[in-house]
């Protein structure tokens, strides 16, 4: 399918670039919700920390010797100095190591990120030209966008790596969020209102799916 180019600031690229043909292989394949839904929670979990454990009565590095007289230290007998009633013991019942890590075979991420990429086609995809600035500030930046339509949460992607000045100027904008194309991904796609992506990035994205 062909896609209309356009620059950062919405104005119509003219000449032989002002269109790009997509993959329909990469940006035409018909979104599922369980689909997504999966790769989503899968990269959520992912996400988590590790619940840190608390060392445990076995955990705890002491003398299992018997440390004081059967009777006569009027006290209760005992013999292991790891139990939680003493300093330096184990916690009792104390938090146990989690892990919340998943495994999602390599077929279906891949899968999910061409649904993702597929959705936003059908609405809140611009292609444009390149991110490059002639003059790299918040303010030239933000104006840009809003003469392109850019509002609300929007996601750019670039090529190889960000154009810096690009980086720099969209650091400050809220909703504004920038990642090379190696980083793109189904949550963070889905979770913006518009994708925007580059020439070098439409040609990164497919590569990856085509070998």
């Amino acid at each position: 399918m062909k896609v209309k180019v356009q620059k950062i600031d919405g104005k119509a690229v003219s000449g032989a670039g002002s269109d790009i043909e997509l993959d329909d292989a990469v940006f035409g394949v018909e979104p599922r919700a369980d689909i997504l839904h999966r790769i989503v929670t899968w990269q959520l979990e992912n996400r988590r920390g590790t619940a840190r454990p608390t060392r445990e009565r076995s955990d705890v590095a002491r003398t299992g010797k018997k440390f004081g007289r059967q009777k006569g230290g009027g006290t209760a007998r005992h013999g292991d100095r790891a139990a939680p009633i003493f300093i330096g013991g184990g916690k009792a019942h104390g938090a146990r190591k989690r892990d919340f890590n998943q495994s999602l075979n390599k077929k279906l991420r891949a899968l999910g990120l061409k649904m993702a990429l597929s959705s936003k086609v059908k609405d809140g995809l611009v292609v444009v030209d390149s991110l490059s600035l002639k003059d790299a500030k918040t303010k030239v930046l933000k104006g840009h966008l809003d003469k392109a339509g850019l509002t609300g949460k929007v996601l750019v992607i670039d090529g190889e790596s960000v154009d810096e000045g690009f980086k720099k100027a969209a650091g400050n904008l809220p909703g504004v969020n920038v990642l090379p194309a190696i980083g793109a991904n189904v949550y963070d796609i889905l979770n913006h209102d518009t994708l925007v992506l580059t020439k070098d990035a439409v040609a990164k994205l497919e590569a990856r799916f085509n070998g």
